[in-house]
């Protein structure tokens, strides 16, 4: 399952970290927010580097929709829902900001982008109200929104709320050309170095314990997906989810305007423009990680669901994206630990990276230069508003209290089972041992079960060919291989094929590792 913008990236490899080096900042992870922090401070003289466990864009950035828009599916109504007018409107500031910032520097550097409108649509009648209060909401935000009663579309449409003079772009084209700038502004970049940990130095340093040695810094960004540092309690403040996308060729004529649906399943749709026609990209289907069952039937369900509506409509390719929203639906940004600045985060843009992810690296790079935007206290990842969300939070970890006891139940009951067939896994118990047997490319595999982070039972994920803990969304290759925290480890290994050191792993994983303490 390899993302569209991955198959003529031209990202050439970076090296890996050389020892004993020291920089006043270094930020962990490189992504979109990764990237635009350290240019940003960069730019204002600040000694930075990235650290990349992986390769650029292997995370969420390579895996998006490559929607730029400040309608944001029923975002607005949501938010609105749980805090004030004026934090809904700071809100749209701050990726007011951020998609400012992005389309001036693609203008600057030539990057191609597709100007175009955004609309909400609602697939039945029981969606026009969610589509007539995200037209209110928005336009009580400062937004130019406006109704949208018909439209000439295959698809099922009961109207819309539509904002004129947003944007699409390939972001692996812009990942590049950032990489490319930053170290322009003598700020390197080190792939294939994954952090292990985090200790304090005498001279008061951090320390960033990596696969290929120490690296001193006196400030850290961690612009990954989810924090993995457990220190905050991010993981409980959030909630993992997986979406998927396929690409398709079509022969009916695509609309130049980009869709997201105001309920549920999400239909989100957008043409990509090619040398041999454009393409047509949709995606949907999300839920938390770990919790579908059938993955693979999700996938299959959005192709069924496009073939319905443009018959001639021939799959390309399908990926899948990791996203973390937060439980009181505004992004986290700002120190990990109250009051302490010396370890930041940026995390939870509810699949609106593209915008968020920017905003987040403005309010970062203010926060360190001692010139915070105006807006960014309602992304902080501390604010007293929170409280608000302590229902939500109870909720959310009321459901993974859940999941880990009957992952458990499950497992007191069941026993040896027979070799899953190709492309297929299973969880059985030998003895006392949960363990997770699979069999990818003729070979089979048994780890151990439990998530380390905590101690949650995986469970097989048919469409990526992976294990995902339905706790707080970490996943594992067949082999254990960790892809996505919060877990800072991989499951061990009990029997099957070697395990090959990864120095190079595929794209899609998480860009760093971290301990729980530091």
């Amino acid at each position: 399952m390899t993302p569209l913008w991955l198959n003529d990236a031209k990202v050439p490899a970076r090296l890996r970290l050389t020892p004993g080096l020291r920089f006043d900042t270094v930020v962990i992870g490189g992504g979109l927010t990764g990237l635009v922090t350290a240019l940003l401070l960069a730019e204002s003289g600040v000694e930075v580097a990235v650290v990349e466990g992986r390769r650029l864009g292997a995370g969420t950035t390579g895996a998006t929709t490559g929607k730029i828009s400040l309608l944001q599916g029923t975002r607005a109504q949501r938010i609105a829902a749980r805090h004030s007018d004026r934090t809904v409107t700071e809100y749209v500031e701050a990726n007011r900001a951020g998609q400012q910032w992005l389309l001036r520097y693609c203008e600057e550097h030539a990057l191609p982008v597709q100007r175009v409108p955004a609309l909400t649509y609602a697939q039945t009648e029981d969606e026009i109200p969610a589509v007539r209060a995200e037209l209110q909401a928005t336009r009580a935000a400062g937004l130019d929104t406006y109704p949208v009663d018909d439209l000439d579309v295959p698809f099922p449409f009961h109207g819309a709320v539509g904002l004129a003079d947003q944007a699409q772009l390939d972001p692996m084209t812009l990942l590049a050309t950032l990489a490319v700038d930053v170290e322009a502004h003598a700020a390197p970049i080190f792939e294939s170095t994954i952090a292990h940990g985090v200790h304090h130095r005498d001279d008061d340093d951090l320390v960033i314990d990596t696969e290929h040695g120490e690296l001193a810094t006196h400030t850290i960004i961690l612009a990954t997906g989810t924090p993995m540092l457990d220190r905050g309690g991010f993981f409980a403040r959030l909630t993992a989810q997986r979406s998927y996308l396929t690409a398709f060729q079509v022969a009916e004529p695509i609309r130049r305007e980009i869709f997201i649906s105001a309920g549920q399943p999400t239909r989100s749709l957008r043409y990509v423009p090619g040398d041999d026609g454009d393409l047509l990209l949709v995606g949907g289907n999300g839920h938390v990680v770990g919790r579908a069952g059938s993955t693979s039937r999700l996938v299959d369900d959005l192709a069924e669901w496009t073939r319905t509506w443009f018959p001639s409509a021939e799959p390309l390719q399908s990926w899948s994206a990791q996203d973390y929203h937060p439980i009181d639906e505004l992004p986290y940004v700002g120190p990990l630990l109250p009051g302490r600045e010396r370890i930041l985060v940026a995390t939870g843009y509810a699949k609106w990276g593209l915008t968020n992810g920017i905003a987040a690296a403005l309010a970062l790079a203010g926060r360190i230069n001692g010139k915070p935007p105006r807006w960014s206290g309602a992304i902080a990842s501390w604010r007293p508003a929170e409280l608000k969300a302590i229902p939500s939070a109870a909720q959310t970890n009321s459901a993974v209290a859940l999941r880990l006891s009957t992952g458990w139940l499950r497992m007191a009951r069941s026993g040896y089972g027979t070799i899953p067939a190709e492309g297929c896994g299973h969880v059985e118990r030998h003895g006392v041992q949960p363990t997770a047997v699979s069999t990818v490319a003729g070979k089979t595999t048994e780890v151990s079960a439990i998530c380390p982070h905590l101690y949650g039972i995986v469970r097989w994920n048919d469409a990526e060919k992976s294990w995902d803990c339905p706790l707080h969304g970490s996943r594992f290759t067949a082999d254990g291989t960790l892809l996505d925290g919060p877990a800072t480890a991989s499951l061990p290994l009990i029997s099957g094929p070697a395990a090959v050191p990864v120095t190079d792993p595929p794209r899609g994983g998480p860009t760093t590792v971290l301990p729980k303490k530091i």
